[in-house]
């Protein structure tokens, strides 16, 4: 069995130019994300003990539409929710990287956004902490990358025009050049795949944005008709027992 084998399912939007392509392993899995739960990061060597998770890194933002986004939703922050809030409001929060792609400023190696263990205000993305206080979704006040990884969305449009839209994990590759560089990498590790609840059903927000109420709606239709038939998952590369 090639180690990297996936299911997939893949269906037909009535209502645009469109198929959908779901990676069915990764989200009948029970991945969870164990952000300061033994995640070890995506240094070079094993960062567990400092709480960074992906936040080592400027968080890449998609478009000026992201970017306006997140900054609004800083103002909103408090000294008490965000440990480095800047002391001036004119304090950059972004900037152009060397490939000219704007991404959240680094504070001590790392977003400044990301609240370090022993903050009182609790450690962790201050604009989670911020949302979550305020009653509102997470996925609304974070930058697009934040609340889609460990989920992708690829669009491939033929020359009719047709597009066919994948949704799958996030792999070491989508870093670029420098994921083959991790320590560690969450959708390969065992340790990350806890979760009670299968990832189309935890991620139901996520996939839902990523993709359409009409496709999360048919995937769910197709995962709830595969658990009702008792038909055998295949286990996720992660956790899938090797052959002898």
């Amino acid at each position: 069995m090639p180690k990297d084998l996936h299911e997939w399912v893949s269906f037909e939007d009535p209502t645009e130019q469109r198929s959908w392509q779901f990676d069915v392993t990764f989200l009948a899995s029970n991945y969870s994300c164990i952000f300061g739960n033994g995640c070890k990061g995506v240094l070079s060597e094993d960062t567990t003990e400092w709480n960074q998770g992906c936040c080592s890194y400027g968080a890449h933002l998609i478009d000026e539409d992201d970017k306006a986004n997140l900054l609004k939703h800083a103002k909103r922050l408090t000294a008490e929710q965000w440990q480095h809030k800047p002391s001036s409001s004119k304090a950059p929060l972004t900037e152009a990287n060397d490939d000219g792609i704007d991404v959240t400023v680094l504070v001590d190696d790392a977003c400044i956004f990301l609240n370090r263990p022993g903050f009182e205000g609790g450690a962790g993305c201050a604009l989670h902490i911020g949302a979550m206080q305020a009653g509102e979704r997470f996925l609304d006040w974070k930058p697009e990358v934040c609340w889609q990884v460990p989920l992708r969305r690829e669009d491939y449009t033929d020359v009719n025009g047709w597009v066919t839209t994948t949704v799958r994990e996030w792999k070491r590759r989508d870093w670029g050049d420098g994921g083959a560089e991790f320590h560690w990498w969450c959708t390969e590790s065992k340790d990350a795949f806890i979760g009670k609840k299968a990832v189309w059903e935890s991620m139901e927000d996520e996939i839902t944005e990523m993709s359409s109420p009409f496709a999360y709606e048919k995937l769910t239709d197709y995962m709830v008709e595969r658990r009702k038939s008792k038909a055998v998952p295949l286990p996720h590369p992660a956790v899938r027992k090797k052959k002898k």
